[in-house]
C-alpha cells in the first residue's frame, strides 16, 4: 500500500502574543487556550482573532466556538455573537443543547440575539438527514480509528516495522469497505453539504474519497468541484484531492498538500508546479501558507514560495 501522508487544517495582544505570531494559526490557538484557562478572557479572545487573521480569516469550528466563549466571558457580546452566528449560519452548527447548557455563554442569554442564535441552530437540525448523518459519522470513526494508532506504532516501532505493515493492511481493508458505503451515498444523493449531514458527515465524504483508489478519486473529482461551487464542500478538500490525484499520476502537485515519508522517517514534500506562486493558490482555497503547513511534518521549508 502506498503511504501518502494525509494532513488537513481547515480551513485573528498580550506581550507573549508577538512570539505566537511567528508560529501562525496553531501557535495563536495554543496561546488563546492557555489564556482562557487562566481566566484572561479578553486576551484569549484576541488571540483567537489573531489565529483567524493569520489564516485568511478562516478558522476551525471548535476554535470559532471557543472564541465565542472567550468573548462572552469578556463581556464583548458583539464579538461573541459574531463567532457563534458564523458557525451556525455558515458551518451549520446544530448542537442546540450545547449552546443552551454552556455556562460560558450565560452572559448572552438576555441579549435579543440569543434567541435568534438558538432558532438558527434549531433550523439546522430540521434540515439534517439524521440517518445519513449517523451513517457517515460511524464511517468517519472507522476511517480515523486505525490511522490514529499509526502515530503510536511509528513512535514505538519506527518506519518499516512489521507492526506498521500490519496496521496499513488493516487500514487498506477498512478503506475498501468505507469506499463502498460512501460511493453508494454519493451516487444516490450527490455530495451532501453540512446542512444535510453535519460537519463530520460532510468531512467523511471527502476523507473516504481521499483515501480511495485513483480510479475512484478521478470519478468523483468533478462531483466535488461542483459541490465546492454550490457551497456544499470545502475548497480545501478539493485542493487535497487534486494534489493527491496529480501525485498518483506522476505529475507535480498544485497546492503542496502531499508529503511523503521514506523509510528513514524524514518527511519531504512532493514537487510543486509553479512553486513560487503556491501560496497564492493556497490562499484562494482557504489553506495556510506552505511553510506553516510543512512545520507539522518537521519540514523547515526554505523553498521559493512567495
Amino acid at each position: 500500500m502506498k503511504k501518502l501522508v494525509f494532513f488537513f487544517f481547515l480551513i485573528t495582544i498580550s506581550p507573549s502574543a508577538s512570539k505566537a505570531q511567528d508560529g501562525g494559526y496553531d501557535e495563536f490557538i495554543r496561546l488563546a487556550d492557555s489564556l482562557f484557562d487562566k481566566h484572561d478572557y479578553l486576551n484569549s479572545a484576541q488571540n483567537y482573532s489573531n489565529a483567524f487573521k493569520s489564516n485568511n480569516w478562516l478558522g476551525r469550528i471548535e476554535h470559532r466556538y471557543k472564541a465565542g466563549q472567550a468573548w462572552a466571558k469578556a463581556n464583548v457580546a458583539d464579538s461573541a455573537f459574531s463567532q457563534l452566528m458564523r458557525i451556525v449560519n455558515v458551518a451549520k452548527f446544530n448542537d442546540v443543547k450545547k449552546l443552551e447548557l454552556d455556562s460560558n455563554l450565560v452572559s448572552l442569554h438576555t441579549d435579543k440575539r440569543w434567541q435568534l442564535l438558538i432558532q438558527s441552530a434549531q433550523n439546522n437540525v430540521k434540515n439534517i438527514d439524521v440517518n445519513l448523518k449517523n451513517e457517515l459519522e460511524a464511517i468517519y470513526q472507522e476511517d480515523q480509528k486505525y490511522r490514529l494508532k499509526m502515530d503510536t506504532i511509528l513512535k514505538e516501532k519506527g518506519h518499516g516495522s512489521k507492526e506498521e505493515d500490519e496496521l496499513w493492511q488493516i487500514i487498506g481493508n477498512k478503506d475498501v469497505e468505507n469506499c463502498k458505503k460512501v460511493t453508494k451515498i454519493l451516487d444516490e444523493h450527490g455530495w451532501l453539504g453540512k446542512d444535510k449531514v453535519g460537519e463530520i458527515g460532510n468531512m467523511t465524504l471527502f476523507l473516504v474519497i481521499q483515501h480511495a483508489d485513483l480510479q475512484v478519486q478521478e470519478k468523483y473529482l468533478p462531483m466535488l468541484k461542483d459541490a465546492v461551487k454550490a457551497g456544499n464542500a470545502d475548497p480545501g478538500h478539493l485542493a487535497y484531492l487534486e494534489d493527491r490525484i496529480a501525485v498518483r499520476n506522476g505529475k507535480n502537485q498544485i497546492y503542496g498538500t502531499q508529503v511523503k515519508t521514506p523509510e528513514n522517517g524524514k518527511a519531504t514534500v512532493y514537487p510543486i508546479e509553479d512553486e513560487a506562486h503556491v501560496n497564492e493558490r493556497r490562499q484562494k482555497m482557504g489553506l495556510q501558507p506552505l511553510a506553516d503547513y510543512l512545520k507539522y511534518f518537521g519540514i523547515d521549508y526554505k523553498g521559493v514560495a512567495q
